[in-house]
């Protein structure tokens, strides 16, 4: 670290080949690779090596989805990259490359000593998830991604790559559209005289900040979850469909998905009125119990809420919903006591519900005794931060859980500014659908895949720790905002926040009302707008939250931007409800309460430009977005030798 001295205030500047950012599943990977491939001047940036979502996140059993490798299981590169091709307005390049790198990127971790579950003879057996057409699936417990993560840690620190800890990367440096460093904020120093800024001068950056968690109010991400997107979408580059996300039920307590086992065991769901008073709601919505009990069950296998699914197991989503933000009601899973329906045994549920629980030895009374049968680790994982599902329920909401989208990447995983990269839920490669766990393969796949690119072909020298013009230029800038936030404005870095969030959470989430969302993305121009002179921060230690504020109010303008563009063309599709008085109410056989959810009509969707992605980016200070056709599926009939060479020239074996 060398020290620049400008306008009396010293800048840190630190020299380097390449900057990740992030500390968890893909950056971890990422600087990993690079250093085995030889790029051993590269270093990670990170908030909080504890911080994120790979560490602090999960499910009843959080799903690796991966290419099957087990006994007779029929699989193939190809039809893995179809799959996730068909999910709609998906590139396929990075769609082969996501299936043709699971095998590698899986045994890595295997390799590491990740517990993976083998059978006695060393198969990795499968289950099946939400659009999953086979069993890819594979999981070590509620904790799998923190597993992988500490695993990549360890390696990175017996290779003693740096890692540049309590540090939030504010703004990229670029120069005739390449990238030329990240200007950070060092949260050990903000009470010296230049508030922490750190100049980190790389050719190259990996981005791995996770997905734009800070945009939603009711959402399943960690706290510590916030991503930084809007940070390179100001310095242009473009997103890739940012209006397709999942949402889904989770407890608000302790954040938490509580899909798979966690309805599969059929709890009580329960509604608490704000004077207290206690009732089970599902069966007044259904004609019997039992067709409450049936669709409690299916959400297990298909957790997301879909709109496609409104008329079967999304209907819970809904109801919920309805519980929630129009009754003003807390709504709980009571695990305790069986719910109606389940009087005189198993017999009147669905056979597969009822064939699920028996081949699983889990025909017991009571939910929690059925979870404990099926998968204790479930309820030890709420015991460990003060939840006991024996003597208590557990509050629950629809949350957002995952951003399909992200900035737009090429076959390399790099964006549309030469030399940043993104990895991870950062990097959009998922349409509107995607099976459960793909996320996970995608970090490792997307990591290595740009670690790679910048190993054989970026060639670069190391900057000079010297400040070239642009990077003079974004200090100084920052410099001045930040002593501009601490000089006074009107609006609470935390009041700011909670507004937004909240807004996001009732207007554009699974459920989308297009006059609210308009009105809401004018306000957040504005707000972006005359942010330095109205925000305010009270002390130093509030300047790295306003930048997130900041963030915040990128990514939600642009988000809403590809939204618009969406419920016009599209309607309804995949997790978004496009809500209007005009549509059709939710009706399904067996559902008694349709009038009594008459405010959930919408726009059922028509099923167009699944064949394309929406591109949006930052044009003449607005985000404009546009829908662009997907890079097909490609089709590979390689000839070896062909290949050989062309790979020896790509990885630089015949320099």
């Amino acid at each position: 670290m060398k020290f620049v001295e400008r306008n009396g205030r010293k800048i840190a500047v630190i020299s380097l080949d390449t900057l990740v950012i992030g500390s968890g599943c893909a950056g971890f990977n990422a600087a990993d690779t690079l250093y085995d491939l030889g790029r051993t001047d590269a270093a990670i940036l990170t908030e909080g090596i504890r911080m994120g979502t790979s560490r602090n996140t999960g499910s009843d059993k959080q799903t690796y989805y991966k290419l099957s490798l087990c006994s007779d299981s029929a699989d193939s590169i190809y039809e893995l990259a179809d799959n996730l091709f068909q999910g709609g307005s998906v590139n396929g390049d990075t769609a082969l490359a996501e299936a043709a790198g699971s095998l590698r990127s899986f045994m890595k971790l295997v390799n590491l000593g990740v517990p993976f579950p083998t059978n006695v003879y060393g198969e990795y057996v499968g289950y099946k998830t939400d659009h999953d057409p086979r069993q890819r699936a594979t999981s070590c417990g509620p904790l799998t991604s923190k597993i992988m993560t500490e695993k990549l840690e360890a390696s990175v620190l017996r290779k003693g790559i740096r890692i540049y800890d309590r540090m939030q990367a504010v703004r990229l440096i670029t120069e005739k559209g390449a990238l030329r460093g990240v200007a950070a904020i060092d949260l050990n120093r903000l009470s010296e005289s230049d508030w922490g800024l750190t100049v980190f001068l790389c050719n190259q950056a990996i981005l791995a900040t996770g997905g734009p968690a800070i945009v939603y109010g009711a959402s399943v991400y960690p706290e510590s979850q916030t991503g930084m997107t809007g940070m390179a979408l100001e310095a242009g580059a473009a997103a890739c469909n940012l209006q397709e996300w999942q949402y889904g039920l989770a407890s608000t307590k302790f954040r938490w998905n509580v899909s798979g086992t966690y309805q599969q065991v059929l709890p009580r769901y329960i509604a608490v009125d704000r004077e207290g008073r206690e009732r089970e709601f599902l069966p007044e919505y259904f004609e019997t119990p039992e067709q409450a009990l049936s669709m409690v069950f299916l959400k297990g296998y298909q957790w997301p809420f879909d709109t496609g699914k409104i008329a079967g197991s999304s209907i819970i989503d809904i109801i919920v919903h309805h519980e929630v933000f129009h009754k003003g009601n807390r709504v709980y899973l009571d695990f305790r006591t069986d719910p109606m329906g389940l009087e005189n045994g198993f017999g009147g549920l669905s056979e597969e519900a009822r064939g699920y629980l028996e081949r699983s030895g889990a025909l017991l009374k009571t939910p929690i005794a059925r979870l404990a049968r099926m998968n204790r680790k479930a309820i030890e994982l709420y015991a460990a931060h003060g939840i006991d599902l024996y003597a208590e329920p557990l509050e629950v909401s629809v949350c957002a859980q995952h951003n399909n989208g992200g900035l737009a990447v090429d076959l390399f995983w790099q964006s549309s500014v030469e030399g940043l990269y993104a990895a991870g839920e950062a990097a959009g490669t998922f349409g509107i659908a995607r099976p459960g766990g793909s996320a996970l393969n995608s970090t490792q796949v997307g990591s290595q895949r740009a670690a790679e690119h910048i190993a054989c072909s970026a060639k670069k020298p190391v900057p000079a720790e010297e400040l070239s013009g642009a990077a003079e230029q974004t200090a100084a800038e920052l410099l001045s905002e930040m002593e501009a936030l601490l000089s006074g404005g009107k609006t609470g870095i935390l009041e700011q926040r909670d507004a937004f969030q909240k807004a996001m959470s009732l207007s554009a989430a699974h459920i989308r009302v297009p006059e609210e969302m308009e009105a809401l993305a004018a306000k957040a121009g504005a707000e972006l707008e005359r942010f330095f002179a109205d925000t305010r921060a009270d002390s130093p230690l509030e300047l790295p939250h306003a930048y997130k504020n900041r963030d915040m109010l990128l990514v939600q303008r642009a988000m809403l931007s590809a939204m618009a563009l969406t419920g016009s063309a599209c309607l309804s599709r995949g997790s978004a409800l496009l809500a209007s008085p005009e549509g059709a109410g939710v009706s399904m056989p067996g559902l008694t309460a349709g009038e009594e959810l008459s405010a959930y009509r919408y726009l059922p969707g028509n099923g167009s430009h699944r064949g394309d992605w929406v591109k949006t980016a930052l044009e003449g200070g607005e985000f404009r977005s546009e829908f662009v056709p997907v890079r097909p599926l490609p089709r590979t009939d390689d000839w070896f030798e062909n290949v050989w060479n062309d790979y020896m020239r790509r990885t630089g074996a015949l320099d």
